[in-house]
């Protein structure tokens, strides 16, 4: 066997509402809860299993989390981060304030979900597709 990603989990103050934010946003379906973790499925067999983090953790350290989506995928995510009226950027530095930028052909955002991770949705992986 192959080393293949599986899982990771993504800490939060609230494992429900993140799950729920994060699978509106992505239009993806919330996995049977278990044990301390609401997951997340990707058709890639990837899992993102949310989980509280301990009370004595006064801050989550922020992590990147990027998603190549389609254009379809990308206009109903897009749509949702402006009715929502969140904050967006065209890069990971927080430029070009509710832009999104155009990288290698195709189109990109960045956005924070409710415990600061920044969040990256692009049309074209970095370097363009494969020729």
């Amino acid at each position: 066997m192959s080393v293949q990603f599986n899982h990771t989990i993504v800490g939060c103050r609230d494992n429900r509402e993140t799950a729920e934010f994060w699978a509106d946003i992505l239009g993806l379906d919330i996995g049977k809860e278990w044990g301390p973790f609401i997951p997340i499925p990707l058709d890639n067999g990837v899992t993102f299993d949310f989980a509280k983090v301990p009370p004595f953790v006064s801050e989550i350290q922020p992590q990147h989390y990027a998603f190549l989506v389609s254009e379809a995928e990308f206009d109903a995510a897009y749509a949702k981060i402006q009715r929502y009226k969140l904050d967006h950027w065209a890069d990971p530095q927080q430029h070009g304030v509710n832009e999104i930028n155009h990288n290698d052909g195709g189109r990109g955002v960045y956005f924070l979900d409710p415990n600061g991770h920044f969040l990256e949705l692009i049309t074209v992986p970095y370097g363009g597709w494969p020729t």
